[in-house]
């Protein structure tokens, strides 16, 4: 049966609403007179399919995700093509010049694992390097220009995946991007925003102006872009992955940093290594449900599966659908759950390769007890009053035994694929790699660049990530995969900084609390706390305005935002169907066969 929706217009204005079929309000803008109503009523059947499906923020990337799996390719294979074709399409949110983490499920066998591919710093990188003398951080250092560049793992994420999973040729995996770069695509609203947006930046460097302000200019909505140097580098990458690391490709990028003052050298690139990783899982029981869901998404240096599962352990699923969707005691438990979370993330969390990390203790039953105990059920705690666990108490606890992108893909075996990688910031340092193509990332700005300092998404942090040479950043990015007995049941992630580990709690809540669909899920009002600063932010549409005043009177500081967020996300339905779903917020697609 297909799902019905009202559209709801503002009389005068270029805002509106889709209402769905279970009142969930879904949001819909005007930018630059193309008004984005598309991905927002999608009728079940048309994301709803049985052998296997990929979803990822833009149309062109499902669909070569989508031919590969078409081809006989599996989970990895499709993963690999879609990811470079985001590579391609939106260079603003990630690429080849980034990094990122994947998590895989193998369908035959059960296991999951982890990925690390994020970027790490250069040999050369100081602690003090964004601080001018006295101490003070000098305004953009870490954000614009080469300065601001850590060593990509992009490619070398890609090329480990496919070795050890991979079905068909690298060749042809790759093969999508390069015909993308090279004959062009039309440029849409989201990525003329995002051109507007770091147009400063761009500017500065004339080898990213040059593709992306041609004479100076933003391009039109629908114009072609096309990007000759990338479709080059692609193609060199296409015969030999290894070229971005050992190289001409990696002589290209090294002579560039060196001529305009940045870090990443040769020798940089050649020790770059991607890190398997055991991913960090947890079981939640449900009593509507006797099997047990295991929540699986990526350890440290990521702080995203410590915090997913540390929030849904504060909140419990159980507790949440009691009190019901969006009820203000849901929403208050939330909250204040959202703000433990975050401060432990400022003081605790960093690279494991170089600090110890009490991960379990974190995410522990125990633990969990001990800080929901300090939450008013009535009043909001201000954020000045919460601070992180001590270790001492995080001992105790542990003896019970950012612009970004995303896609899922899950194949007629059920492997099952969650990747998200990134640039960082819009279109990343703003700098490209003369004569490569490639976007080079601004990554070192999430190391904690000095003491309480708020990186470019207001995160603060600790010594635990402060700069170091070869060093990874830590990252919000939260891949996640969900199972039942070894079966996988959901494949989800989102973009957005600091509101990504939000964004998948969200979700898993929704679907697994509240019994919505993914579609409903994924589009549902969403709010954000991150301790720091002291507010929460809550979708400008779709909450219950008595439900807003509620959390007011309880001291809640809320502030209405435009809403954000890009997620996607696959889910197996009991009869193994699957359906996936896009975010409105976004102009994404979900694909299958």
């Amino acid at each position: 049966m297909k799902n019905e929706f009202l559209t709801v217009l503002e009389p005068g204005s270029d805002r509106g609403a889709v209402v769905g079929p279970s009142g969930i309000v879904m949001i819909a803008t005007t930018i630059a007179t193309l008004t984005v109503w598309a991905p927002i009523a999608i009728a079940t059947e048309l994301t709803r399919t049985s052998h296997g499906m990929v979803t990822s923020a833009h149309p062109l990337a499902t669909q070569a995700g989508l031919k590969i799996l078409q081809q006989g390719g599996n989970a990895i294979d499709a993963a690999v093509a879609t990811t470079l074709v985001i590579s391609v399409v939106e260079p603003f949110s990630a690429g080849i010049g980034g990094g990122g983490f994947l998590m895989v499920h193998e369908g035959k066998t059960g296991k999951m694992q982890a990925l690390d591919f994020r970027e790490r710093a250069p040999l050369q990188a100081q602690v003090n390097m964004y601080l001018d003398p006295i101490g003070n951080v000098i305004p953009k250092r870490s954000t614009d220009g080469y300065l601001s560049v850590a060593v990509p793992g992009t490619i070398a994420g890609l090329q480990a995946a496919h070795q050890r999973y991979g079905k068909l040729p690298w060749k042809q995996v790759v093969a999508p991007s390069i015909v993308l770069a090279k004959q062009g695509f039309p440029v849409s609203w989201r990525f003329q925003q995002a051109v507007e947006m770091r147009r400063s930046a761009l500017i500065q460097h004339p080898e990213a102006a040059k593709i992306f302000l041609p004479n100076g200019k933003i391009p039109a909505i629908g114009s072609r872009l096309i990007q000759t140097d990338l479709a080059r580098t692609l193609s060199t990458l296409a015969i030999n992955p290894s070229d971005f690391y050992y190289g001409k490709l990696a002589i290209a990028i090294a002579l560039d940093m060196r001529n305009q003052g940045g870090l990443v050298s040769e020798e940089d690139l050649k020790q770059y290594k991607p890190i398997w990783r055991s991913p960090l899982c947890k079981y939640f029981d449900r009593k509507t449900d006797p099997k047990p869901l295991k929540i699986c998404s990526m350890p440290p240096p990521s702080s995203g599966g410590v915090h997913l599962l540390q929030m849904l352990t504060l909140i419990g699923l159980d507790d949440s659908r009691k009190t019901g969707w969006h009820n203000p005691n849901t929403i208050h438990q939330m909250i204040e759950s959202m703000r433990i979370a975050y401060a432990d993330r400022a003081t605790h969390l960093g690279d494991p390769d170089f600090t110890d990390i009490p991960v379990q203790a974190l995410i522990s039953n125990t633990y969990a007890q001990m800080r929901r105990q300090t939450i008013d059920p009535v009043q909001a705690t201000p954020s000045a009053q919460v601070k992180a666990a001590d270790r001492d108490l995080l001992q105790r606890g542990q003896k019970e035994s950012s612009e970004t992108s995303h896609l899922n893909v899950i194949d007629a075996d059920r492997n099952a694929v969650s990747l998200t990688f990134t640039i960082n910031l819009g279109f990343g340092s703003g700098v490209v790699a003369k004569g490569t193509g490639i976007v080079l990332n601004n990554e070192m700005d999430d190391f904690a660049i000095a003491p309480n300092v708020p990186n470019a998404f207001g995160l603060t942090g600790q010594a635990f990530n402060a700069i170091a040479p070869r060093k990874t950043p830590l990252s919000s990015m939260t891949p996640t995969i969900v199972t039942q007995y070894g079966q996988v049941r959901l494949a989800v992630g989102a973009p957005g900084g600091s509101t990504i580990i939000t964004t998948v709690l969200q979700i898993l809540l929704n679907t697994f609390a509240h019994d919505m669909t993914i579609q409903e899920a994924i589009s549902a009002p969403r709010l954000h706390h991150q301790w720091l600063p002291d507010q929460t932010r809550i979708d400008r549409y779709g909450f219950d305005p008595l439900t807003v005043e509620a959390l007011k009177t309880r001291g809640h500081n809320l502030i209405e935002r435009e809403p954000w967020g890009n997620a996607n996300g696959i889910h197996v339905l009991p009869n193994d169907d699957l359906m996936g779903a896009v975010d409105p917020r976004g102009e994404g697609s979900a694909a299958g066969y």
